[in-house]
């Protein structure tokens, strides 16, 4: 039976990519790979069929065939959040119902670009919580860099109060720090909690956590960083969570850049065998490749955060 997302959800859920062969088909047996290496780090949850997943580009009958597999995968073993978003409510509902079906924990909607104003981003929010029913758990994702549709505080303060399905927020909203501290603020003079999970690649990740954030939403291709300063911050060691953060920052920092960014997180997951021993790092045209020059940068980065991985061991113990 699938665990629902809930208002306390805490942790880590990454961001999982979707493998492809060479020649741009869904590599089947590298979803299994991906997922056997996500959990080999004690994450908390996986989020399948987000931007970095590239649903945009995949047909309806591969969303449905990339969202069975990675559930079947898993198999229960944490819960699973199945990205819906699609500018029409029909498309939405028929994926969110077959991945409520298949056991997900829940779906993750962001609005459409044509949201511009708080009443339409409320409206769009309304009207798909109705399209998919009042039992689907719904996971909001505030990325206005992306979606182009910006989500005031008091436009989420009134979706919270009124759509009881919507229980988590994964924000990534740039700033969004001040964002963070001020729904936490509301929450303290009574209004409903919401669990908070943070995006933008973990840029700003312990800073999130201190603001009140329950943990990260995000597709770093190291997901040992994200659990490991999760869990020193849960332990009150604020030095060890942002000495581990910052021996991967630079990664972190380069693999954020737009047009690349996806082409890199996949190189280094194949490069870390976690697609499979025939993995591919393709991304699904149109898409980057890296160059040799990047490659050489990926190699020196990769290299120097076992150093340094190294040095902090020596010195505190940590991994």
């Amino acid at each position: 039976m699938a665990t629902f997302i809930q208002s306390d959800t805490r942790g880590v859920f990454v961001i999982a990519a979707t493998p492809f062969t060479d020649s741009g088909a869904v590599d089947l047996a590298g979803i299994d790979a991906l997922t056997d290496f996500y959990l080999s780090f004690g994450i908390d949850g996986l989020t399948i069929l987000g931007i970095m997943g590239e649903a945009h580009k995949l047909s309806q009958d591969e969303s449905m065939s990339v969202m069975q597999r990675f559930l079947r995968r898993v198999d229960g073993r944490v819960p699973v959040i199945v990205g819906a978003s699609a500018p029409a409510f029909d498309p939405m509902v028929t994926l969110s119902k077959a991945a409520m079906a298949h056991g997900a924990a829940g779906v993750m909607i962001a609005p459409p670009p044509t949201v511009k104003h708080d009443e339409q981003f409320f409206s769009f929010y309304a009207g798909a919580c109705k399209a998919i029913g009042p039992d689907t758990p719904v996971c909001l994702q505030d990325y206005p860099a992306v979606t182009g549709a910006y989500m005031s505080v008091p436009v989420f303060s009134q979706i919270v109060q009124e759509l009881p399905q919507v229980v988590m927020l994964k924000a990534e909203d740039c700033p969004g720090l001040t964002k963070i501290s001020r729904i936490r603020a509301l929450e303290a003079q009574g209004q409903r909690r919401v669990s908070i999970l943070v995006g933008n690649n973990g840029l700003f990740y312990p800073l999130e956590l201190a603001r009140g954030a329950d943990g990260a939403m995000t597709g770093v291709a190291y997901p040992e960083m994200l659990t490991e300063v999760y869990r020193a911050m849960q332990a009150g060691n604020r030095d060890l969570a942002d000495d581990l953060f910052e021996i991967y920052l630079p990664l972190v920092r380069y693999e954020t850049q737009p047009g690349v960014a996806l082409a890199w997180r996949k190189e280094i997951l194949r490069r870390r065998g976690a697609l499979g021993p025939a993995g591919s790092a393709k991304v699904r045209a149109p898409g980057a490749a890296l160059n040799t020059d990047e490659h050489d940068d990926l190699s020196r980065m990769m290299a120097r955060i076992e150093t340094k991985l190294a040095a902090l061991s020596a010195r505190t113990g940590a991994r």
